[in-house]
């Protein structure tokens, strides 16, 4: 037997029939897992279903695939989703075209003020607005159900071909192909995005299946094409049947992943990598064939390529057949062969490409989103869980590493690369046969590195760095990740660690519905306050009104009071100001009505502070409540870092439409009620307004005066920035302060070099700046934006960027204060 056949053949350390079964119960349990999430999480509340459903009722419709359009605004209801390859989509259509879905309007309600991707305090994270009106199992909802459900059975198909491929990367071990499956089937984020409707359901299983196919061509040449062949070996054969037969199973398997997701194009060079290793592998056949020619490894590296591209030709066929017409499609419309520039057009992009460093700075968000962060992005466990999650993870990576080291260096051709004498093509010719020997581990690390690669470059553009994008990859990931835990508790005393990790994601995974996603969408208690005295009560009492009349807005929504749900007499800046409300519905509003609550500067006479949403926390359409219904709404306001101090801000409170922008109206005329005064005391600091702003650990901004918030175009505004270093430099950098308009119009601003390189470490610099207004400036209220800046020998202007308080680098700016413009004072 060659060295590269000497791990094929499988030796399992517990009986078959008990590894089956546990893998049986690990499906099972996924299955179970897989249908709570898809009958407990609200429709269209899982990540990106909103869009992507879309896509599929209008296929299911008989319509043709809709052009994807350059305007964000004029991109339909599947946003960005039309530039996803479509299959999915057809069969997601395919399973429901016979349901009538026409109240998907009324289903697909879109909530206009939900915090997607923001973890709030107050709720509010619903995508859409459930109707009760509507049959849970009818129309559009019973229609989303069933592809859910489907995808369901395609996440355990996932799991399956996980454990699939573990076994043959570990064919003498059982535990780490039955850990990997327990990963893969227990990872949350997975779980939760396989119960939703989203083409990473088809992608996921098709990427697995492929790796799964080049894994068998791979060993289906080893065993055709050995190494040392006898004389009743037959001959070798170009366009052997079963050769050409798995090489257009492999080529139709990667058709319809491409046809599915463009992230699934890295099977394509995988794919040439293999046919090159099989057409080695038979050149070393032809190599000790008997009265063959001695051949050179030059010679036997381009006959391996020469099959190679010719065995490309014919995998390839099968794709061009499946999907080429969706990516001709592409050309034809967009320009480019993937659509990415339309994609990309709708989705956005960030202002500033991200560094690497960057991106790893936001490696807690990319760990939360692989973990579980449900809901739009918005619905999250305790921490504790992810740094659990993550801990086991981190603790794999060591065992990994020592893992792959032992793996290669158990290979025999491992010692033939680099024994004593060995020529450069001995080594050569070694290292190649090694990744034969090894190929379904170096195929899975390849196409994990592979998609890890691809989302880096592709969120460097675009604010995408999520962890559950990498799920294309799951199988080989949890493999990884499945072997290092293996490796790292491979001693007797804590061999049973890998149990009770499974267990922990398990019981997390089943939970998770039960425990962080059902009660987000539940009506909120909390916000039921226990009405009492206080100074923030809103008393229903007036002289020249009626308590049936006193805060009616529109005739329709009564306002019954409200609280601060706080005992602070000050607030001070980054507090959060809790405010608990009590709404009463009069008759039957014709009108989806939002409540906005505004804390107001009186001196920029705009709110600092806001919140906007449906009641009882976005969760109820007005237009679907019943008379006299009450609606507890809890508002929490945030308070800026770098609000100005002393201050005091009126808290108001009204109504209006969000279409049309319209407010309601009480019997006075008024369109808000002023609630209270809310005062704002200074923070203790070594400065004015203390903040902590900090630049790329370089810089602290510590505080900040403005002289004259109000300025009329023409004049001046005197601001005080207060500075410390952070770390000694030898470069002097500029400080500078703008008024800027939405459009980057600058109305104001000053640029001031300043010698840091002499600066002490920790010293408060105190650095005054003058701002003239220019005369032409619009009235209106401006933010004051700071930065610093420097400039290199060849002239070119580089700011730096901000790092948030979790370690996450930002805008390369920030946004201080705001300064409102008055006209022009032609008196003076």
């Amino acid at each position: 037997m060659s060295p590269s056949q000497t791990d094929i053949h499988r030796n399992p350390k517990i009986p078959l029939w008990i590894e089956r079964s546990l893998l049986t119960l690990i499906i099972i349990a996924y299955l179970i897992a897989g249908l709570m999430f898809a009958f407990m999480t609200p429709v269209f509340e899982a990540s990106d279903e909103l869009w992507h459903y879309p896509m599929v009722h209008h296929l299911a419709d008989g319509n043709p695939l809709p052009v994807q359009t350059y305007d964000p605004a004029l991109a339909g209801p599947w946003k960005q989703e039309a530039s996803q390859p479509p299959l999915y989509y057809y069969l997601g259509a395919a399973l429901t075209f016979w349901i009538n879905r026409d109240d998907i309007d009324l289903a697909r309600d879109l909530n206009p003020h939900v915090d997607t991707g923001i973890i709030t305090t107050d709720g509010n994270i619903n995508l859409a607005v459930a109707n009760s009106s509507l049959g849970k199992f009818a129309g559009t909802y019973l229609a989303v159900k069933i592809i859910r459900v489907v995808s369901v059975g395609l996440g355990a198909i996932t799991v399956l071909l996980t454990y699939v491929i573990a076994s043959r990367v570990t064919p003498n071990r059982s535990d780490i192909p039955l850990l990997a499956a327990g990963l893969n089937a227990f990872t949350p984020m997975f779980v939760f995005i396989s119960g939703s409707v989203n083409n990473d359901n088809l992608a996921i299983p098709l990427a697995s299946l492929g790796l799964v196919l080049l894994i068998e061509l791979m060993q289906w040449a080893v065993g055709f094409y050995p190494a040392l062949r006898g004389p009743g070996d037959p001959p070798f054969k170009l366009f052997h049947r079963g050769l050409v037969l798995r090489i257009l199973g492999v080529g139709a398997v990667t058709g319809l992943a491409v046809l599915t997701k463009q992230g699934t194009i890295g099977l394509i060079p995988l794919a040439w990598g293999t046919l090159f290793l099989v057409g080695w592998q038979s050149s070393l056949a032809d190599f000790t064939a008997p009265k063959s020619k001695m051949l050179t490894l030059f010679n036997q590296v381009g006959i391996a390529l020469l099959r190679s591209l010719i065995w490309f030709v014919i995998f390839f066929l099968p794709i061009l057949i499946i999907a080429g017409w969706w990516y001709y499609r592409n050309i034809q419309l967009y320009g480019d062969l993937l659509g990415w520039s339309a994609f990309e057009a709708v989705l956005g992009v960030r202002e500033t490409p991200a560094s690497l460093l960057q991106l790893w700075q936001e490696r807690w968000g990319f760990m939360l989103s692989y973990w579980g962060l449900f809901g739009g992005l918005n619905v999250a466990m305790p921490d504790w869980i992810y740094q659990v999650m993550t801990g086991v993870m981190i603790l794999a990576v060591p065992g990994g590493i020592w893992f792959v080291i032992k793996e290669i260096r158990s290979s025999l051709w491992w010692r033939f690369a680099f024994r004593a004498g060995n020529h450069a093509g001995d080594t050569i010719a070694s290292l190649l046969n090694l990744v034969v020997s090894k190929f379904p581990l170096v195929v899975s690390i390849l196409f994990s590195f592979a998609i890890v690669y691809g989302l880096t470059q592709w969120a460097t553009k675009t604010w995408s760095s999520q962890g559950r994008l990498v799920f294309t990859a799951i199988s080989p990931l949890n493999i990884l990740m499945a072997a290092g835990l293996a490796t790292l508790f491979e001693f007797p005393l804590i061999r049973q660690l890998k149990t009770i990790i499974v267990l922990f994601f398990a019981g997390v995974t089943l939970a998770a519905p039960v425990l962080f996603i059902a009660p987000s969408y539940s009506p909120p208690l909390y916000s039921q306050v226990s009405w009492q005295e206080s100074p923030w009560l809103a008393r229903i009492d007036t002289e020249s009104s009626s308590e049936e009349d006193w805060l009616v807005f529109n005739g329709r929504m009564r306002l019954v009071a409200a609280q601060i749900d706080s005992d602070e007499e000050f607030f001070k800046p980054g507090d959060t100001v809790p405010l608990a409300t009590e709404w009463r519905v009069q008759g039957k509003p014709e009108t989806d009505w939002s409540i906005f609550v505004h804390l107001i500067d009186p001196v920029l006479g705009v709110p600092v502070a806001q919140r906007d949403m449906y009641p009882a926390q976005g969760l109820v359409a007005t237009t679907r409540t019943f008379p006299n219904q009450n609606l507890p709404s809890r508002f929490d306001l945030k308070l800026s870092e770098t609000l100005v101090t002393p201050a005091e801000l009126d808290l108001r409170i009204g109504v209006y439409n969000f279409e049309t922008g319209e407010r309601a109206l009480l019997n006075d005329g008024s369109d808000s009620v002023l609630i209270g005064t809310i005062k704002v005391a200074p923070k203790s600091g070594e400065a004015p307004n203390p903040v902590s702003i900090n630049f790329e650990n370089q810089f602290e901004l510590i505080g900040f005066e403005v002289d004259n918030p109000r300025p009329a175009a023409g004049d001046t505004v005197q601001v005080t920035v207060y500075w410390k270093l952070s770390e000694q430099t030898t470069q002097d950098y500029t400080f500078f302060a703008q008024v800027v308009d939405k459009d980057t119009t600058r109305w104001a601003a000053v640029d001031l070099a300043q010698p840091t390189s002499t600066w002490d470490v920790g010293t408060i610099q105190a650095i005054p700046m003058t701002l003239d207004i220019k005369a032409e400036a619009p009235a209106g209220v401006y933010p004051l934006r700071m930065g610093v800046y420097s400039q290199t020998a060849e002239g070119e202007f580089r700011n730096l960027q901000r790092i948030t308080p979790d370690g996450r680098l930002t805008d390369d700016f920030i946004n201080l204060t705001q300064i409102r413009i008055d006209p022009e004072n032609n008196d003076q």
